[in-house]
């Protein structure tokens, strides 16, 4: 019969056993999860060595986009300096052309004046003298020194524009416009002329050329309606025009827009002399203004179908 103390010493072995056996199922546990570690470890090593070539490829693009920036500034530096200096060559070149047609238009004035007088003189004292065709020759004479007189006033206004201050004050484009019908329109009474200004913002800008400005578009919108039954002149504010533009519009005999370029240079006409007077500087004139306001000025038109003038300034309020 065993004894008691072989059947504990038995238990205890056994209990032993059993608790190794625990110990080595922890410790393979414990492994696997160091081994886990390991791996997740191994795994964010190598993305942090990702992000660091990342970040050396995106420092190596930084520094080039850098130094691309600083010669792009280098060479707007540059050319800044080269348009600084054609500005200030231009405008010595501009102040210079504006001297010399203020200076060449009064230095005509004095013959002009001469030719005018000798030309009235011998109409009025040998009048009886002449033929028919020596008085049609005097009428030619008196008429283009009229025609040259309105030139040269032209190219005053015109050379004066560039030295003449702006003074700018809010200006009721509507008000100024029918001041300014009412003036003209009244030299042909007989005439038919319907005009009309739709309602428009106020404009900022010096008043004293803008009324120049609005002289000119009606004066030509006048003219060249001048073989229509019944002329019509609109004014008024195309706000889905250019972000917003002002506008003259007639039903004259208007032009073909090939030619556009040409309206507003200086003594540029697209019409016959004999057909419709004018000294080709009234255009020129309204462009100068606009332009000196921050805008800028052009026409639509077509051959028999009238005319619209648009016109922007950064003055608009």
């Amino acid at each position: 019969m065993p004894s008691l103390d072989g059947h504990s010493e038995d238990a205890e072995l056994q209990d032993r056993l059993d608790m190794l056996q625990k110990v080595h199922q922890g410790t393979l546990r414990a492994l696997d999860s160091i081994l886990l570690e390991k791996k997740e470890l191994l795994q964010v090593n190598t993305a942090t060595l990702n992000l660091l070539e990342d970040l050396e490829l995106e420092r190596s693009r930084s520094l080039d986009t850098q130094r691309a920036l600083l010669n792009m500034l280098e060479d707007i530096e540059a050319e800044r300096a080269k348009v600084e200096e054609t500005r200030a060559v231009l405008e010595a070149v501009n102040a210079e052309l504006e001297a010399f047609s203020y200076s060449v238009s009064h230095d005509l004035r004095a013959p002009l004046r001469a030719i005018g007088g000798f030309s009235r003189a011998i109409s009025e004292d040998c009048c009886s003298a002449l033929d028919g065709e020596g008085r049609r020759y005097l009428t030619l004479i008196q008429d283009n020194v009229r025609r040259m007189g309105d030139l040269i006033d032209g190219l005053l206004a015109f050379s004066r524009l560039g030295r003449q201050k702006i003074r700018a004050s809010e200006i009721d484009l509507c008000v100024m416009s029918r001041e300014v019908f009412d003036e003209i329109a009244s030299q042909e009474p007989e005439r038919d002329i319907s005009y009309v200004c739709n309602p428009s913002p106020l404009l900022y800008g010096d008043a004293i050329m803008f009324r120049q400005v609005i002289v000119n578009l009606i004066s030509n919108a006048i003219k060249f309606t001048r073989g229509r039954e019944r002329a019509l002149i609109e004014a008024g504010y195309a706000a889905d025009v250019e972000g917003g533009a002002y506008y003259l519009r007639d039903n004259g005999v208007g032009f073909d827009v090939k030619y556009a370029d040409k309206l507003f240079g200086v003594f540029e006409r697209l019409h016959p002399m004999g057909e419709f007077e004018g000294t080709g500087v009234g255009l020129a004139l309204v462009e100068r203004v606009i332009t000196r306001h921050g805008g800028r000025v052009w026409a639509t038109s077509a051959p028999g179908e009238g005319a619209t003038f648009f016109f922007t300034t950064s003055g608009v309020r």
